[in-house]
């Protein structure tokens, strides 16, 4: 089975995997992450079972995959009403684990944290709306998997249409996020420009939290990925609008990191990611998100 694994792996990077092309979650649980996961609370202790410490397997002896993610980040990894973890990725880690025969374990971290806590091996990935893009040489990756971008969010009666009306407001964004990179990124001068004209940048620890200050008035807008965008809005039945695509701030692509070098254990993932496509099965389970716009942004297999 390994040997077969390789084989594809390798037949997949000859080949080529080509860069996706430019383009969040239902309250209850998917089928795919019914078998076989167990879920860790923050303290990163198991409930009720002994879990292989990340990092430490080798992978003819591996028994789980830790996964490391953002518990408020839907539709990609969140709490549903239920106290259990959802969403699109961990749906994608339950099906992996599944044909691989490993435990899920799913360990909510605090974002700012991931890169200690994939370097201690305290998880083994990091697969929750994870870009890529300006990280290529910090992290091995998958390929890539969904087409995403980052966008603001205003309230549709702000008088807001476009970026230059954000002169002059105070504009929220997550903390070590993507949408943050964007408006930081020095070789971006329209971005770094567009910054400096806000009249402050709040930075926040979750994007949950961003929302209640944009809803509450705090904040004017706020700079987010546009699935968490899409699906935040769709929560709260309008009321609020994406700036329209020739007003976002970044385009990206979501991939799944592992500690760099850990070259054998992305190949299992992405061979069986792979497979997933072949038989329909990644799709199917895209398809279960699809009112927050992610069948159209998944671009693997395209």
């Amino acid at each position: 089975m390994k040997k077969a694994i390789a084989l594809l792996t390798a037949v997949l990077l000859v080949s080529g995997l080509t860069a996706c092309g430019q383009k969040d979650a239902p309250e209850t649980k998917a089928a795919a992450t019914e078998a076989g996961t167990t879920q860790v609370e923050k303290a990163g202790t198991a409930q009720g079972t002994e879990v292989q410490t990340a990092g430490t397997a080798k992978e003819g002896e591996r028994t789980s995959l830790i996964v490391g993610f953002d518990a408020e980040f839907p539709p990609y990894g969140y709490m549903d009403d239920n106290g259990d973890y959802v969403g699109f990725d961990l749906d994608l880690a339950a099906e992996v684990c599944k044909r691989q025969g490993w435990e899920l374990v799913k360990q909510p971290i605090n974002w700012d944290t991931k890169d200690e806590q994939l370097s201690t091996g305290a998880i083994d990935c990091i697969w929750n709306g994870f870009t890529m893009n300006g990280r290529e040489d910090n992290y091995t990756w998958t390929v890539p998997y969904v087409d995403n971008s980052q966008v603001f969010v205003v309230a549709d009666d702000a008088g807001i249409a476009a970026k230059a009306d954000l002169a002059g407001k105070v504009v929220g964004v997550q903390a070590d996020s993507s949408a943050l990179a964007a408006l930081e990124d020095e070789e971006n001068q329209e971005n770094l420009d567009l910054a400096a004209s806000f009249a402050d940048l709040k930075q926040f620890a979750d994007y949950n939290t961003g929302f209640m200050e944009l809803e509450a008035g705090s904040i004017d807008a706020l700079a987010m990925d546009i699935g968490v965008a899409n699906y935040q809005i769709a929560q709260r039945d309008g009321g609020y609008v994406i700036l329209p695509e020739k007003e976002y701030l970044a385009t990206e692509q979501y991939a799944v990191g592992f500690l760099l070098g850990n070259e054998s254990l992305r190949d299992t993932v992405q061979a069986t990611l792979m497979e997933m496509v072949d038989d329909g099965t990644f799709m199917e389970i895209a398809g279960q998100y699809a009112d927050f716009g992610l069948t159209d942004a998944v671009c693997l297999g395209k």
